[in-house]
């Protein structure tokens, strides 16, 4: 029997179990890394069983880094990086492209999060900002049971300075263990409540049959659904990495609030938008903006941004409904970048409330959309 990794009240209780020794040793001011290692290989085997193709993909990447770091303090040829990452890259390529010839026989939950961790640290390695790969810590970075199903998407550099930081009894208390309860709370409420009585009581009742009205009433059922039950097992794995003394990244920040879709992908799902905004636009912007590709900075951008956001919509999967949320979502920023350097209308009334007001609730639909388009509700039939 394999445990559902924030899936049903079964695995919250094997987790609250599985995390006084955690507690225990936070209070008495002990590392708690060693011990968190432990039950994240013990919770990893829970969660996908004992196979063979996690531990060959966890071996491959492991070598392919620590190798990739002796070459790289010898050359830094271009060729071999750009080798060494399409390497790391091809588990999930063949993932998805296995999606189109067969039935997808390989893959693991997490493999698209763990990729991330492997092309990260191979981007570092090759900038020098990756100093030393210790074997040990990037295997527990790999293994860290609390991220690896749904994320947050965390940094090689912050989880290790992370491990070695010495906690102190009040810190544990205040800065760990109260913010860690009141996280997993918060996803209990989001993800078990909330979550499930939107599915139960309005997203299931909705007709299968696409029409307008229909449509719309999906699009909100499920743009709510999507947010609750996406934050709420955020929220647990953040609540539950913070118990075991690993600070990640928080995900969600209140992103139906925002007043622009730009403003909106720093608050939704915010590590998959940084890791992209980092790794993708902002190299590419860079690399065109010194090699001359465009006239300015500002195509130079506008075409980062559709880029970033069609290659955002292909990692989710190759089906064409994705590509086009991520193509929409591109437009969408670079419409709204166009409007807020051009608009005169918008330069004048920016900082007025009632002009805040109107922004958040048309950004709310503009998003909704683009969560209809992904949900691939239009396209059921």
């Amino acid at each position: 029997m394999t445990l559902i990794q924030y899936g049903d009240y079964f695995y919250l209780y094997v987790l609250m179990i599985a995390l006084i020794p955690a507690i225990i040793l936070g209070l008495l001011e002990k590392q708690i890394k060693y011990y968190g290692a432990f039950l994240s290989i013990l919770m990893v085997i829970a969660i996908m069983g004992i196979g063979k193709i996690f531990p060959l993909f966890l071996l491959a990447e492991i070598i392919l880094i620590k190798g990739y770091f002796i070459l790289r303090k010898k050359t830094d040829n271009k060729y071999l990086y750009y080798f060494a990452l399409i390497c790391s890259m091809l588990p999930v390529i063949i993932f998805k492209i296995s999606a189109i010839t067969s039935e997808r026989s390989i893959g693991f939950i997490g493999l698209s999060y763990l990729n991330f961790k492997a092309i990260q640290m191979i981007i570092e390695i090759y900038d020098g900002a990756i100093k030393d790969v210790n074997i040990l810590k990037t295997l527990y970075f790999f293994l860290f049971f609390p991220t690896l199903s749904c994320g947050p998407i965390d940094r090689s550099r912050r989880f290790e300075d992370d491990l070695e930081k010495n906690i102190g009894r009040k810190e544990y208390i205040d800065d760990y263990l109260n913010l860690g309860i009141k996280r997993i709370i918060r996803g209990i409420v989001y993800k078990f409540i909330i979550a499930n009585l939107v599915s139960a009581l309005w997203m299931s009742k909705i007709p299968t049959d696409i029409t307008f009205i229909n449509s719309l009433n999906y699009m909100y059922a499920y743009s709510l659904y999507l947010f609750f039950d996406f934050a709420g097992y955020t929220a647990f794995a953040v609540g539950t990495s913070y118990i075991l003394g690993i600070k990640v990244p928080e995900n969600f920040n209140k992103p139906f609030l925002s007043k622009d879709m730009k403003e909106f992908w720093t608050r939704w799902h915010i590590s998959l938008s940084k890791w992209f905004g980092d790794y993708i636009y902002s190299r590419f912007v860079l690399n065109s903006m010194r090699n001359k590709r465009f006239k300015n900075r500002f195509i130079a951008s506008n075409v980062g941004q559709l880029l970033t956001m069609l290659i955002m919509g292909a990692w989710h999967d190759l089906k064409w409904y994705y590509i086009i949320y991520g193509l929409y979502q591109g437009l969408a920023l670079v419409g709204t970048d166009i409007y807020q350097r051009k608009s005169k209308f918008y330069k004048t009334h920016k900082k007025q409330k009632w002009f805040q007001y109107i922004q958040i609730v048309i950004t709310f639909h503009i998003a909704c959309f683009g969560l209809l388009l992904f949900s691939g509700y239009l396209y059921s039939k």
